[in-house]
């Protein structure tokens, strides 16, 4: 059996996996892919793409990309509806445009792309980096010890089997991941509550849909309760079934007990509201709604992210974006331990940071599902609603990585239009002018530690310098009026500093540390926040 050696094996290679390659190969870390599967999606997933996780592919330049890729499977900032059925009476409208009201929150929009459309993007940008992306691999063994992992690597076409050791492993292989069983993770929320399938069929739709556009239409009538995602032509789509009812009026969430192809027409046809449209079939795949979080999201040198640690139900589209924005906190900090610009201590801030979001988002998830698609699943103990955005932007990153002022009230999540500002929060969104052009404030970051001096706080830029000398770490430094102009005069206030004090922003994109005074004094306290940042 041959050895190879990586600094990162990663466990699974579709949307989250993909993800935690390009956001390791764009800061430099090699790192091998397995994947179980032959290829990319083949089924249009995860349609949703918030404006958080939009910031992170930004950040590596591969925003322009995905947005070509979704113009070619959606006409974008459609509308969220329900109604009785496509051709039948509007109920309600979630959103008329997806991105209205959200504008001025970041630089990216919401988008509606597939995973059919968004894999291939991700493939393409880590065989640029020089990512190992290995299809129908398998994990079959895996021991850690005080070095690194050992893994043994099967493949699915031929049962060769290969060694792969690797410094670290992040898990990224789904809702039954094995890995976090092997690891004897358990698992805290609400469980199953609905056995529902995804049909996906061809059928010319555009009559019903007439000249609305329409991104998710859920459906609720006296036969069903799901949901519709239509392609760009109008001619194919996907309906989910959540739970059906049957003559005598009784509900059932064991949907996925007749899958038969006359049946799934037979649905079609009552959520579109068209008895006689012809219909093919193409696939039915059957899943488990579910609302869990697991009880922590590593163990030793082995990292899970995304459906391997939260699985959420549909409403909200929350469940990929969080596992993407899991493995842009994992990559900067695994990157800063490698290259031995942080301890290894780092990496235990990724489950303080990201097991609180992970539960605080499945919950919202959760609690919309049952206030949509299902209350009879009892509206006892649920977590009040938070806004869309509060949820995509507003969570807070909380561990020894950030250091909180003495007056901090310990929230977990702010309204993003009446942002803080505060250490653990997302860094603010704001336009800025710069070198001639316009750009926003997010696209300082991504790198490296940056810090952000108001336009008194020049002496704050020649101090992180010496700091920066002094711990041998990097760090950009900007002031408002020199190296950048805050034409709204809106800087020192949406940041919280005023014009004399400075903000830390970690490479991720999240506040730090800041200080409201001059630097006479407060040098040692940006060391030691830099040092705590980095667990040193």
């Amino acid at each position: 059996m041959n050895e190879v050696e990586t600094p990162v094996l990663i466990v699974g290679g579709s949307l989250v996996g993909l993800s935690a390659a390009v956001f390791l190969g764009s800061r430099g870390v090699p790192c091998l892919v397995a994947e179980r599967h032959p290829g990319t999606a083949i089924h249009p997933r995860a349609a949703l793409v918030n404006q958080r996780t939009m910031e992170t592919y930004r950040a590596i330049g591969l925003e322009p990309a995905i947005e070509e890729a979704a113009a070619r499977e959606f006409v974008q900032n459609g509308a969220i509806v329900s109604v009785e059925s496509l051709g039948g009476k509007e109920l309600d409208w979630y959103f008329r445009e997806i991105n209205e009201g959200v504008e001025e929150l970041s630089p990216s929009k919401r988008i509606f792309i597939t995973q059919i459309g968004l894999e291939p993007v991700l493939l393409a940008k880590a065989k640029e980096l020089g990512i190992d992306v290995r299809h129908s691999r398998e994990v079959v063994s895996l021991e850690q010890d005080d070095d690194g992992v050992s893994a043994v690597v099967r493949s699915r076409d031929n049962g060769d089997d290969q060694t792969v050791r690797a410094r670290y492993v992040i898990g990224a292989d789904g809702p039954r991941s094995p890995m976090r069983e092997r690891l004897g993770i358990g698992t805290l929320g609400h469980g199953s509550f609905s056995d529902s399938i995804t049909i996906y069929f061809r059928a010319d739709v555009m009559p019903l849909l007439g000249d609305r556009n329409l991104s998710v239409v859920y459906v609720f009538n006296p036969n069903l309760v799901g949901f519709f995602r239509f392609s760009i032509d109008g001619q194919a789509g996907f309906l989910v079934v959540n739970a059906v009812v049957d003559r005598d009026g009784n509900r059932s969430v064991a949907v996925g007990e007749d899958m038969s192809e006359g049946t799934c027409i037979e649905y079609c046809r009552l959520a579109l509201g068209a008895p006689d449209l012809p219909i093919e079939i193409e696939n039915v795949q059957r899943w488990s709604s579910m609302a869990d979080w697991a009880e922590r999201f590593a163990e030793g040198r082995v990292l899970l992210a995304g459906d391997s640690v939260h699985v959420m139900p549909p409403t909200g589209g929350f469940g990929g974006n969080t596992g993407v924005q899991d493995a842009y906190d994992l990559a900067w900090k695994l990157a800063a331990v490698l290259d031995g610009t942080a301890g290894p201590g780092l990496l235990d801030t990724y489950d303080a940071e990201r097991r609180p979001v992970g539960s605080f988002t499945t919950e919202q998830a959760y609690t919309r599902y049952v206030l949509r698609l299902d209350p009879s699943l009892g509206k006892e103990n649920l977590m009040p609603i938070v806004d869309e955005a509060a949820v995509e932007l507003g969570y807070r990153h909380l561990s020894s990585a950030v250091q909180p002022e003495p007056e901090d009230d310990g929230a977990l999540w702010e309204n993003p239009r009446e942002p803080t500002g505060r250490p653990g929060m997302r860094a603010p969104h704001l336009p800025v002018d710069r070198n001639g052009s316009t750009t926003s404030l997010l696209d300082l970051f991504g790198r490296g530690f940056v810090l952000l001096a108001g336009a008194g706080g020049g002496e704050w830029c020649d101090a992180a310098r010496r700091v920066a000398g002094r711990l041998d770490l990097p760090i950009e430094a900007y002031r408002e009026g020199a190296d950048f102009r805050d034409a709204s005069g809106r800087f020192g206030e949406r940041y919280g500093i005023g014009e004399e004090g400075v903000v830390l922003v970690r490479p991720d994109g999240f506040v730090a540390w800041r200080t409201r005074g001059g630097p006479e004094g407060q040098e040692d306290a940006l060391g030691n926040a830099l040092t705590a940042a980095l667990g040193r």
